[in-house]
């Protein structure tokens, strides 16, 4: 297990957890290492190898989770990929450059997959998150995350990205049941090792990815998002601080009995009503990662403020509708953070 400084210099996320008092509402970004930082564009540039032979690179992927620290964000997350724990499985995935692996199709596949051990098959992770904690010195909370079982479940129907393929793949959840729910038994029991791993090896919170959230029906989520959720959070070592980002998922009811002790939402939530119904848990959000992209300065400012002033600063960590976009200038990436902090000094 990992030795982390218990003199944390900067603990306003962990506090959050705690439901103690901040100086200001923490703020880090989903997919802020990499895509728009120009030094990982770079590294990436005199590296030439394919990203998952990078994600494999232990020194390489501390030294890009810890880029996004000159930023002045509260939390580092680990650079890595939903995906990563499924090559153990024995279902790799390349990128070239979106995911590509080999589709699964048949309930003899299914059962070909097998439960990695953590520990062994994944030990490049633990090594990344103790190699952060050793870089930072206590200086910010690490993250750990890892892809929802539905999520990974349509990477692995489509083979590959599912928005291509996404009518095929919501079909077979619905018509093909004794497919899906084989698959996701394993994916869940999957999940939740990998994740309890992350906590011994260091990581401080951990966020699963319900990253198709927005193309599931009230059925579909209710059926098979909701109870996978459930027991990957029941799983977890106990007291484990957790959140579920589901993206642009309007079904707040359901999130809320995910066992996460905080939901990020999109900004189809509305966040001063969300925390009123559901007092007692943690809020992330929600900022449009578009209105990042493509807003005038002044709109991400007045957006930050909105956000921040929707809880009032508590129980509030400030993030993203979603992953940084791809080609959102770098500046006003370091705007919305040092907005964020301007906004609260």
């Amino acid at each position: 297990m990992a030795q982390i400084d218990n003199t944390q210099k900067n603990d306003l996320l962990l506090r959050v957890f705690r439901g103690e008092p901040v100086s200001r509402v923490p703020v880090w970004m989903m997919r802020q290492a990499g895509r728009t930082d120009p030094e990982y564009i770079a590294l990436r540039e005199a590296d030439g190898r394919p990203l998952e032979e990078l994600f494999g690179d232990v020194a390489q992927s501390i030294r890009v989770s810890l880029l996004p620290k000159r930023l002045g964000v509260d939390a580092i997350i680990m650079f890595q990929d939903i995906l990563t724990p499924l090559a153990p499985m024995g279902a790799p995935f390349i990128f070239r450059p979106g995911p590509i692996s080999e589709p699964i199709q048949t309930l003899a596949q299914v059962h070909q997959l097998r439960l990695p051990d953590p520990a062994t098959d994944l030990s490049h992770v633990g090594a990344i998150l103790q190699g952060i904690h050793e870089e930072l010195r206590g200086e910010l909370p690490v993250l750990g995350f890892a892809g929802a079982p539905v999520t990974l479940a349509f990477f692995l129907l489509a083979g590959g990205s599912p928005h291509r393929q996404q009518k095929k793949v919501l079909e077979i959840f619905e018509d093909h049941p004794k497919l899906v729910e084989p698959l996701l038994e394993k994916l869940t029991q999957m999940t939740i090792d990998y994740l309890n791993y992350q906590l011994a090896q260091g990581a401080q919170a951990v966020q699963l990815f319900e990253s198709f959230a927005d193309e599931l029906s009230p059925e579909l989520y209710e059926r098979w998002a909701l109870p996978t959720q459930q027991q990957v959070f029941a799983g977890l070592t106990q007291g484990a601080n957790s959140l579920l980002f589901a993206k642009e998922c309007p079904y707040l009811d359901w999130m809320a009995q995910s066992g996460a002790k905080g939901l990020s939402v999109g900004t189809c939530i509305d966040l001063r009503k969300a925390q009123e119904l559901y007092p007692d848990l943690i809020w992330q959000g929600n900022v449009s990662n578009q209105l990042l992209r493509d807003g005038s300065l002044t709109e991400i400012t007045q957006a930050t403020q909105a956000c921040l002033a929707a809880t009032g600063g508590r129980s509030h960590i400030l993030n993203l509708s979603h992953g940084l976009l791809a080609d959102t200038p770098f500046t006003k990436v370091q705007h919305f953070v040092d907005t964020a902090h301007a906004l609260q000094s």
